[in-house]
This record gives structure tokens, C-alpha cells and sequence, in this order.
């Protein structure tokens, strides 16, 4: 009969969609006993570890919903390499605040330039803010294009990012 909280325990757990909860509580229950904690402050932590766990999911899935060709960061990106660039625009932009007024970026230049690696980042930076609007969500389309631009304005030698409208 001692099995049976927490066999209940558990399947509330996973009925109501708590998985770090699940596979967290016994250990911090715990933790928690040995030092002493009351119960206010153990639901804290548990309730802590599923909100920080879900974000991560989250981000996880916003990564792997953008499809990146490869996943890079601005942390490993060289400015010093390219003196021109202005590193501090580039930071401004990491905030993500083109993706709530809806703006594009497009970044031209020659070959081997960084391009590509600025975009990417930008798009992951943009991915773990969880960029959303205020009266719809937005999803980011990264398109890297290899040739020139045509007078039309179509597809040329830039990397865009647009925020487009679910």
C-alpha cells in the first residue's frame, strides 16, 4: 500500500504535463528535508526547475522549428576580424526588437564576410527571447542567397531575416 501515493502522485504528474516535477520531486523532497526547508519553499524550487525546464524546451524547439543550416552564436563570431562592421548595431539587433516592429534586415557584402554566421546568430538570439508580438506570433525566415541582386530586388549575395505572420 506504501506504492500507491506515489504511484498517483505520478500519474497526476503526468496528466497534468509537470515532467521535471515528475522526475524531480522525491529528490528534492530530499534535499529539501535534510536541510531543513518548508514546504512552501520545496513547491518553489520544484516549481522553479519545471519553469527554467520548459524554457529550455522551448528554445530547443524554436531552434529546431527555424531550421537552420547550422547554429551559431554572436559570442563566437570575430568583430576584430571585420573592423567595418559595427559590433555595436550588430548587439542592438541581438535584442530581437526588428522581429516585434516587423522589419527585415539584409546584410550585403562579399563573400566570406560573416554574413551568414551575423544571421545565424541573430536568429538564435532571436529564438531564445521568444520573440512574439503583441497581436500575433511571428516566425523568422532566414534565406541565404548567392547571387547578385536583380533590379527586381529579388533573391541576390545577402542574408535576410523578415518576420513574416504565422
Amino acid at each position: 500500500m506504501t506504492e500507491t501515493p506515489q504511484i498517483l502522485l505520478a500519474h497526476h504528474l503526468k496528466a497534468l504535463k509537470l515532467p521535471t516535477f515528475l522526475r524531480e520531486y522525491d529528490k528534492v523532497a530530499r534535499l529539501c528535508a535534510a536541510e531543513g526547508v518548508d514546504h512552501p519553499r520545496y513547491l518553489m524550487r520544484l516549481a522553479e526547475m519545471e519553469m527554467i525546464d520548459r524554457e529550455r524546451r522551448m528554445v530547443e524547439r524554436r531552434i529546431k522549428a527555424a531550421k537552420f543550416p547550422t547554429v551559431k552564436s554572436l559570442d563566437s563570431f570575430d568583430f576584430l576580424a571585420i573592423p567595418s562592421l559595427n559590433k555595436m548595431l550588430v548587439l542592438e539587433l541581438a535584442r530581437s526588437d526588428y522581429v516585434e516592429r516587423r522589419e527585415n534586415i539584409i546584410a550585403v557584402g562579399n563573400s566570406g564576410t560573416g554574413k551568414s554566421h551575423i544571421a545565424l546568430g541573430l536568429g538564435l538570439a532571436a529564438c531564445q527571447k521568444g520573440c512574439r508580438s503583441a497581436s500575433s506570433r511571428h516566425r523568422l525566415s532566414f534565406t541565404n542567397c548567392s547571387k547578385p541582386v536583380t533590379r527586381s530586388g529579388s533573391c541576390g549575395s545577402s542574408v535576410s531575416s523578415q518576420a513574416t505572420r504565422s
